[in-house]
């Protein structure tokens, strides 16, 4: 197996983000679930951004935010993502390349416009999204660079991707490159909504292998397994999963894999401002260490070094220097 000129190449729904901090109340009026992520359509997008205060823009994405993370750390990364050939498609390339991510994905020139999150930020720090995909919704096969998978040593998926049919498809062709490259592929649950519609599927991809490593929180383990008992739902993830990750909030997180688990506290934030992205820069952060061979304890004590950063503040991406923060921590990568 040769070196990988990427050690992460993401796939998942290319978003411009649109966040503004807001009250219940608003949420209320709204008829949203707190802390939720909803898909919606353009007419109920345009109701919630005109219910919005002042916004902040950015890209974002689920995966497209863990792999910037990733180069933050040192890593190099790929991505692929369906934007169009619009404003916000041109925006959202411009992040990716800024960020030193190869983004190989050609845009789209007719069909939906691309996609954007409006993301409600309440003063307790909770995050509830609703989403407008558009064009990243239109990922295909077509779209997955077999080069660039090859290459890299992890594919990472994320689940609020697992919509769409022909992004499944999508899915499935790069996890079978990766594999036969002899590289490693990795999935997000993302949501206990996405588990919601697709249990079954996501069992499958993990029980056949399809995935190596799982990334979920306790809310999202639990609906996998359907049981509100974290002891039951660890374990029979332990026997379905090579590699296991998941977050506890405050409670930290851990790893499994087959009988061995490790476990790392969560870092201590003054003030959380907005849980936004906080999951994608946990997954940043493994996947460096993971990368890096530096074990799993420590892999996740980085994993939650980069959430704490990234909840201190408004938006999705890190502020702060991730590597410096790490080094200062006491994880050399």
């Amino acid at each position: 197996m040769s070196q990988p000129r990427y050690d992460v190449a993401g796939i998942g729904n290319a978003i411009v983000d649109v966040l503004a901090r807001t009250d219940d109340d608003v949420l209320a009026r709204l008829d949203v679930p707190k802390g939720a992520m909803m898909l919606i359509d353009e007419p109920r997008a345009e109701t919630i951004y005109e219910a919005m205060a002042q916004t902040v823009e950015m890209s974002g994405g689920s995966a497209a935010n863990t792999i910037v993370g990733c180069g933050m750390l040192g890593l190099s990364g790929a991505f692929i993502g369906k934007v169009k050939q619009d404003q916000l498609g041109h925006s959202f390339g411009h992040g990716m390349n800024a960020a030193g991510v190869h983004f190989p994905t050609a845009r789209a020139t007719t069909g939906p416009a691309t996609a954007r999150s409006f993301i409600l930020v309440t003063p307790d720090g909770e995050r509830t999204m609703n989403t407008y995909l558009g064009a990243a919704q239109m990922l295909s096969p077509e779209d997955v660079d077999a080069e660039t998978i090859a290459a890299s040593g992890v594919t990472y998926l994320e689940g609020y991707l697992w919509d769409p049919p022909a992004a499944k498809e999508a899915f499935l062709k790069a996890a079978t490159i990766a594999h036969d490259a002899k590289r490693h592929v990795a999935l997000s649950l993302s949501d206990a909504f996405c588990v919601d519609r697709y249990r079954d599927e996501f069992l499958s991809l993990i029980r056949e292998k399809v995935v190596d490593i799982v990334f979920a929180n306790e809310g999202e383990l639990k609906s996998l397994y359907q049981t509100a008992d974290f002891a039951t739902a660890l374990d029979a993830l332990r026997a379905d999963a090579r590699l296991a990750i998941v977050t506890r909030g405050e409670e930290g997180a851990l790893a499994v894999e087959g009988t061995t688990m490790v476990q790392a506290p969560a870092f201590p934030v003054d003030k959380v401002v907005d849980t936004t992205g906080a999951g994608d820069l946990f997954a940043a952060g493994f996947l460096a260490g993971f990368a890096r061979k530096l074990g799993h304890e420590t892999s996740l004590r980085l994993g939650a070094l980069c959430a704490a950063e990234v909840i201190s503040h408004m938006g999705a991406r890190p502020e702060a220097n991730l590597k410096a923060l790490a080094a200062e921590n006491g994880i050399v990568l």
